[in-house]
């Protein structure tokens, strides 16, 4: 976001004592902050520890009783790069949709050129109210982006949906905004579906079958993917990672057959799969209703096979690319070679395990990408998250040479 001018509405909610932090944080990510409050938000948050922070001066009122000076609101409207609204509150939101103009924020925002993202922040029942769903869709019709209230501890001592998105939140979808802006021009649209995590196979209430995937690279590539502005499916097997982003739909998931499930209900919806999923091969053949006591000196497990998600994608692909992944840990290039081929996938990404450098656990990887038709590209050792972008990237290009 370096040198980007983001234009900080604040209206009167309790919620705006988190634009402290959310200016420190836009700031450190190398943005210009103005802010502009409607009258009500100064008794919230301080106009002066804003002031300090953006390291501009806070706007509140039309004009300046002392000196007379109007504040142009028709310039600040001009100079933002996106209007950022954070707290909006009911009825600001109402005199928005409605065209309102009583206050220099609402000025500011009937002046824009630019885009207009608002973070609403209200009781639980006002955020469920008819009236509030109407104004918010009358402004997504008017094109604003929306970051939606999420659930939480409320001022009222109430607990539901309406409590204002985290200021981090906030600023990596104003991010994420900028970058997809950047990138509209360079690829269309698409909708992906990814999977991630590990699978878990019940032995009984207690115990399970599962392996050591964390889900981080397929939440990288989740992330990297809706930078790019590309609508996401994420169907996810148990895992300590979160991610949100409007365009994210997370579906989380335990078993082969839950995955096999959810892959099936929406894989004719998209454009692309990247299955990153570590999934369990089997299962247990019996699943027992208790806890299994030790009793005998040796237990056997009969396993059957689990459906082979991957394989079933790539068999019933119209025309989505169908990318696979592999962690070997001998005769690596050769048993990736031979997944791409036996499940007649367009890409394989082969992922080389090196303890605490590259693979589960890991926060770096190093990955090799080989194609249905010869391609081989070798990646160095980086983040994941620069994995995962520079592997769109290169499926980007491939598809559009196609």
């Amino acid at each position: 976001m370096f040198g980007k001018r983001i234009l900080l509405g604040i209206t009167g909610g309790i919620a705006a004592y988190k634009t402290a932090s959310l200016v420190r944080l836009l700031k450190k990510s190398g943005a210009e902050v103005r802010c502009v409050l409607t009258p009500s938000a100064s008794s919230f948050i301080s106009p002066l520890v804003l002031a300090t922070l953006s390291e501009n001066p806070v706007h509140i009122e039309f004009w300046n009783k002392e000196t007379g000076q109007w504040t142009n609101h028709v310039e600040l409207a001009l100079w933002a790069d996106v209007m950022l609204i954070a707290p909006a509150t009911a009825n600001s939101i109402s005199k928005m949709a409605n065209g309102g103009c009583d206050n220099l924020l609402l000025a500011c925002y009937l002046s824009l050129k630019c885009p207009c993202i608002i973070a609403p922040a209200m009781d639980l029942d006002m955020y469920q109210h008819p009236s509030f769903k109407r104004n918010l869709a009358t402004l997504q019709k008017d094109n604003l982006h929306i970051i939606p209230a999420t659930f939480g501890a409320l001022a009222s001592g109430l607990e539901g949906q309406g409590r204002m998105e985290e200021p981090e939140n906030i600023c990596q979808f104003v991010a994420d905004f900028f970058v997809q802006k950047k990138n509209e021009a360079k690829s269309a649209q698409q909708k992906i579906l990814i999977t991630a995590g590990p699978t878990l196979e019940h032995l009984d209430p207690v115990r399970y079958i599962s392996n050591h995937s964390t889900g981080a690279m397929g939440f990288a590539l989740a992330q990297a993917a809706l930078q790019k502005g590309h609508e996401v499916i994420l169907i996810t097997g148990p895992t300590q990672l979160s991610l949100w982003h409007p365009k994210l739909t997370r579906i989380d998931v335990q078993s082969a057959d839950d995955m096999m499930s959810e892959v099936q209900a929406h894989w004719a919806q998209t454009d692309l799969g990247i299955f990153t999923a570590a999934v369990a091969d089997y299962r247990p053949a019996q699943v027992s209703s208790t806890k299994i006591k030790k009793q005998e000196e040796q237990l056997s497990l009969a396993l059957l096979k689990n459906p082979d998600i991957l394989a079933w994608a790539s068999a019933n692909k119209t025309n989505q690319i169908v990318v696979g992944f592999a962690l070997e840990t001998n005769n690596q290039q050769e048993n990736a070679l031979k997944k791409l081929s036996a499940k007649k996938l367009d890409y394989i990404v082969l992922n080389t395990p090196q303890e605490g450098i590259s693979g589960f656990g890991a926060s770096t990887n190093i990955i090799t990408i080989f194609g249905a038709k010869g391609q081989t590209i070798a990646l160095p050792l980086m983040s994941k998250l620069a994995a995962a972008q520079a592997l769109l990237e290169i499926l980007d290009e491939k598809t559009h040479e196609k």
